[in-house]
């Protein structure tokens, strides 16, 4: 349960400068840690996110007989145990506050042999489950909600079979479910999106072993089965979700160049950095390289002053994890930020299209809410009390905030923060921002 008493207090800094070493995606240690338990032998995952979310997929493994040993704070060694060595969990699967985790694990358990219950926090539990449901039980599982949200119940069925899918709204957790469930079925499961998602999947599957193929093209990606995966040390960048807080404040309140070192910049996850060069922002990339089959590169912000755009329609799947610190950006900016095409923002930790909205209001921006996206018209920014609602995203956005605030901003309901960036008070701190936490 989340402590009303959890919380943010942002005083109005000098500004931000210096290094900030970003934690390792949280994505990318979901998959890792569920593809090395599907392969034979041990894998090693380096760079893991130690963040709540992601030891949920950790403890639900060790739950199915998973052996997982923790080396070192960001390194965990996992034994796998092959495409058919998970065992019956006694218990429900939590997955806490992980829709990732939740999503991704259906389309693994609907090929197992026994059943098994997912369910989480009181927020996942309102989330919809159904886009996923519908393409595996196409395939032949047998997967239950209830009104479409958890606890999703799956029971053993007589099979997979491949299957062609058309992902009514872009999204790669429903994406990977399904390629994941593919690695059990006989023959190409391929999916198609109307617009780009994340591929860390394919590029995590394909590097152990599985037929991959995908397409630019139409968005497509598919595995061959029944597959094998071989067992390797996998290697986790810095996740660009948590830079996005310090890219911003580098370029709403720097003094100096602020640097942001090990960030992965994976072209389907870079959707902000496109819109804030398009708002005018100085971003560069230095030492690029691969890390583990990933790109990752040192970003150096500097401060910049932003001007009010039209989002491009082709950003906004690539970009919509970043839309709560976005919103901030466009708060700093000269003219009016449009976004649309964001339905999706409804369907997250919470509502964010209109706890944002809220949140601006809080402290003097003007911000109005759409269907499907927000207009944001910069201006000052007050201090005030603004409620997260216990969305991590939010609260580190409008912790960001305060670097342009006339008063101090009061976030309630941060403690869900440790589901991402455990790390972020600290963080904030050692770059300049007067943050403080209890």
């Amino acid at each position: 349960m989340i402590s009303s008493l959890s919380r943010f207090r942002v005083i109005p800094s000098a500004g931000v400068a210096g290094t900030i070493v970003i934690p390792g995606d949280k994505s990318i240690s979901h998959r890792a840690l569920m593809l090395a338990a599907l392969a034979e032998g041990p894998s090693r995952i380096t760079g893991f996110l130690r963040g709540d979310d992601c030891l949920a997929t950790l403890t639900a493994l060790r739950v199915m007989g998973v052996v997982c040993e923790e080396s070192g704070r960001d390194e965990v060694v996992v034994k796998g145990m092959g495409l058919r060595g998970l065992k019956a969990p006694a218990n429900d699967l939590d997955f806490g506050n992980s829709g990732t985790a939740m999503r991704l694990m259906a389309g693994l358990l609907s090929a197992q042999s026994f059943p098994s219950t997912l369910v989480g926090d009181a927020s996942l539990m309102q989330r919809p489950m159904e886009r996923v449901a519908v393409p595996l039980r196409l395939m032949g599982a047998n997967v239950a909600t209830v009104d479409g949200k958890p606890p999703i119940k799956i029971t053993p069925s007589a099979g997979l079979r491949a299957i062609e899918y058309e992902l009514p709204v872009a999204s790669a957790q429903v994406k990977s479910a399904v390629l994941l469930a593919g690695l059990y079925a006989q023959g190409e499961t391929r999916t198609t999106c109307s617009a780009v998602t994340r591929d860390h999947t394919e590029r995590m599957l394909a590097g152990m072993g599985v037929d991959v193929r995908s397409s630019q093209r139409d968005h497509s990606a598919s595995v061959v089965g029944p597959a094998r995966l071989t067992a390797r040390n996998l290697i986790v960048p810095g996740d660009f979700s948590s830079a996005a807080f310090f890219i911003v404040a580098g370029l709403i309140a720097g003094q100096s160049p602020l640097k942001l070192l090990n960030v992965g910049v994976n072209p389907t996850r870079i959707g902000l950095l496109h819109i804030l060069r398009q708002m005018g922002a100085r971003i560069d990339m230095a030492n690029e390289r691969d890390a583990g089959g990933e790109p990752v590169a040192d970003l150096i912000v500097y401060r910049s002053e932003l001007r009010g755009i039209e989002v491009p329609a082709e950003h906004v799947a690539s970009a919509i994890d970043e839309f709560p610190i976005l919103f901030v950006a466009a708060a700093s900016a000269m003219g009016t930020t449009r976004v649309r095409g964001a339905s999706e923002l409804r369907h997250k930790e919470s509502d964010r299209l209109a706890a944002m909205a809220a949140a601006l209001h809080a402290v003097g921006v003007n911000a109005e809410e759409t269907a499907d996206g927000m207009d944001v018209t910069g201006s000052s920014i007050s201090g005030g009390r603004v409620d997260s609602l216990g969305d991590h995203r939010i609260a580190m956005a409008m912790a960001v905030a305060g670097l342009r605030a006339a008063g101090e901003i009061e976030v309630l309901n941060t403690e869900p923060v440790a589901t991402s960036f455990p790390g972020f008070v600290a963080a904030a701190r050692s770059a300049g921002i007067d943050i403080s936490a209890d």
